[in-house]
């Protein structure tokens, strides 16, 4: 049986902040990105906070298909362990699919592993991918593209479905080579969390943005993952000047955002999977009673394996009583 119900295809931002000072003191939230194509949910870059982010917008973990990290830091995979967990049902569950870095899944000289062993072995199976390499997850093709960032193996992620091509930078500095990753893309998500040339050493600034917004020249540019000087200056007003520089429809995103990426129909406000569902026509009660089914099943195998095991301690203790029974016949003499 299936868990999910087929729904449209949305980009749902569970955060958007970028620096330590936004991220620490969560000026923006930091829960990643879900991407749901068709009756596949992808959760993209899970961050501090993104379980809280989640209940918040309505979005069911439990339906993740995949998690998908582009490097080994704290504000794109700190919560990769809890997201794993709620997928599972703490491993009881066994499903789903990690797509990352190296250093997410083995780590590094430098950096240990955000991911632990014991999540790890929850899912139902896990994919180093570096730069240039591709999966196919049902009908989507992933591409692990070039990322020039202080953790040496990070990448971004090229997402190729049958309706559009969706390129996700992750985090990255501006260069010719990573530039060339991002051509023929649809939706172009850039992580800018620098305002100016000066402060963006390992990152992108909002130079950055226009230049690569104009060559790519997407059908719709989406800036996220914010610092502190692009807060103070105001990420609306400075997408603005990017859309004039470039002629592209360039948007800043918010948290809890909802974005068609077919139509490019922008929903802000808080809305729960639920309402996504409705709005395409889809019953709700059906998804309802698809998780009690679930969880009923479950509950009837934890019931079926205490049962087991209750048998077998007691005839355990049976067979103990009778080897220690002293035959009557003994006895009389």
């Amino acid at each position: 049986m299936e868990l999910g119900v087929e729904i449209a295809s949305n980009i749902i931002f569970l955060g958007t902040g970028g620096d330590s000072y936004v991220v620490g003191k969560q000026l923006r939230a930091s829960g990643g990105i879900i991407l749901q194509i068709d009756e596949d949910q992808y959760h993209i870059d899970p961050g501090p906070g993104a379980l809280v982010m989640a209940k918040e917008t309505g979005i069911n973990l439990r339906a993740n298909t995949a998690l998908f990290v582009t490097h080994n830091h704290i504000n794109h995979a700190n919560d990769i362990n809890a997201v794993i967990d709620a997928m599972t049902y703490g491993g009881f569950d066994k499903k789903g699919v990690l797509v990352a870095n190296n250093t997410v899944i083995n780590g590094s000289m430098h950096y240990e592993p955000f991911l632990q062993k014991y999540y790890r072995d929850c899912l139902e199976r896990f994919i180093v991918l570096g730069e240039g390499k591709k999966v196919g997850i049902n009908d989507v093709e992933i591409k692990a593209i070039k990322a020039k960032h202080s953790e040496p193996n990070a990448i971004g992620f090229k997402f190729i479905t049958h309706d559009y091509t969706l390129t996700y930078t992750g985090d990255t500095m501006y260069s010719v080579e990573t530039l060339a990753e991002y051509e023929n893309s649809n939706v172009l998500i850039l992580n800018v969390p620098c305002l100016k040339k000066d402060e963006s050493r390992n990152n992108l600034c909002k130079e950055d943005a226009i230049k690569i917004i104009k060559k790519v020249n997407p059908r719709l540019a989406i800036i996220t993952h914010f610092g502190i000087n692009f807060m103070k200056a105001d990420p609306l007003y400075e997408v603005r000047e990017i859309q004039k520089e470039t002629g592209c429809q360039t948007i800043a995103a918010k948290d809890g955002m909802v974005i068609n990426p077919v139509s490019y129909d922008v929903e802000q406000g808080q809305k729960t999977l639920y309402k996504y569902a409705k709005k395409e026509g889809i019953r709700l009660q059906e998804f309802k009673q698809q998780e009690e089914e679930k969880v009923k099943e479950i509950n009837e195998i934890i019931e079926e394996k205490q049962t087991e095991l209750g048998n077998e301690v007691s005839d355990a203790e049976s067979e103990k009583k009778q080897n220690n029974q002293i035959p009557d016949d003994t006895a009389s003499s």
